[in-house]
């Protein structure tokens, strides 16, 4: 953990799109590098999606793609508008010489960026993430070096991302098993439970303090402070009656809901009935005007072969 420099929050989909990255990496590829995108702050900066960057590299120079993580990036802004390149990550757990080039480029394409380094391979054990920033280092008017200095780095997510991330803790520790999404009343279910788990442990430990098994803890108590001033002062007779009265709301919007879509789904059947019907009158009416056209076609070759028998009969006779 660093004291200088700004708290770099990553989210799940960041560390994902990383390692599939260097799963898919080319052959021979050591490791792979890409640009990180999010938003900025005074103090910290969060990072929520990035994209891979083709380079190649060897001991004596780099070679990156520049004008692909341009077009990459303007694709981003149509989408997001709001992420802006904050820096770039390499798989590994070291700085090299090349990593003091790429960042050098990715200084002039955003300020002070970051470097988001992340141990695909687990060289280490595990998958460590850090995070560094550059500062100049050197005598005035010498030679001038770069120094990368460790941030702190913490894991945010979204509530989306942490229906991935709890389904991913599910097969930890059996990876070829399959899991998956569990209804919403599940989901209600489990999580009132792990709210009862948690209630019975803060419970436990006001009950140790209080009896003198445990000495008190003064940031814990700042924290049970803050937690009881969030509950709403209410009776639980009106708790009960907002409470009834919302699942009504929630049952009512439900019930609209499935009504809308059958009601869509109802004219889908109605206008696709029509549209075949239309298609049915529109060859029958063809087919009637071709047999008309046939008759008075063979109406006319009757009329004249009879006019044709006539002059016959009244010349010829």
């Amino acid at each position: 953990m660093s004291v200088y420099g700004p708290v770099v929050k990553i989210h799940p989909v960041v560390l994902a799109s990383i390692g599939d990255s260097y799963e898919r990496r080319n052959e021979g590829a050591s490791r792979v590098i890409g640009t990180l995108l999010g938003t900025v702050d005074k103090h910290s900066v969060e990072v929520t999606n990035c994209f891979s960057v083709p380079h190649n590299e060897s001991e004596d120079e780099v070679a990156v793609d520049m004008e692909f993580a341009k077009n990459m990036y303007e694709l981003h802004k149509r989408v997001s508008p709001s992420e802006v390149i904050v820096g770039w990550y390499a798989t590994g757990f070291e700085i090299t010489e090349h990593s003091v080039l790429i960042h050098e480029y990715y200084s002039r394409e955003a300020t002070n960026p970051i470097h988001l380094t992340m141990d695909c391979a687990l060289q280490s054990g595990k998958m460590n993430i850090r995070a560094y920033v550059s500062a100049p280092m050197g005598v005035p008017g010498k030679t001038v070096g770069v120094m990368f200095t460790p941030l702190c780095v913490k894991h945010k997510y979204y509530d989306t991302e942490r229906i991935g991330v709890e389904l991913l803790q599910r097969t930890r520790d059996a990876p070829n098993a399959s899991s998956g999404l569990t209804s919403d009343l599940c989901q209600v279910g489990k999580a009132a439970s792990r709210v009862q788990d948690m209630l019975a442990t803060v419970l436990t430990y006001i009950e140790d303090v209080l009896s003198g098994k445990q000495a008190a803890d003064n940031s814990v108590g700042r924290y049970l402070m803050d937690l009881v001033n969030k509950v709403p002062k209410i009776s639980a007779e009106d708790f009960e009656t907002m409470l009834n009265s919302n699942i009504n709301d929630l049952l009512m919007v439900t019930y609209l809901s499935n009504l809308t879509q059958a009601q869509i789904a109802l004219n889908e059947k109605i206008v696709a009935c029509s549209a075949e019907g239309r298609c049915a009158l529109s060859v029958c009416s063809r087919a009637q005007g071709n047999c008309n056209r046939r008759a008075d076609h063979l109406l006319g070759m009757a009329s004249a072969e009879q006019s044709c028998s006539s002059f016959h009969q009244q010349h010829c006779a």
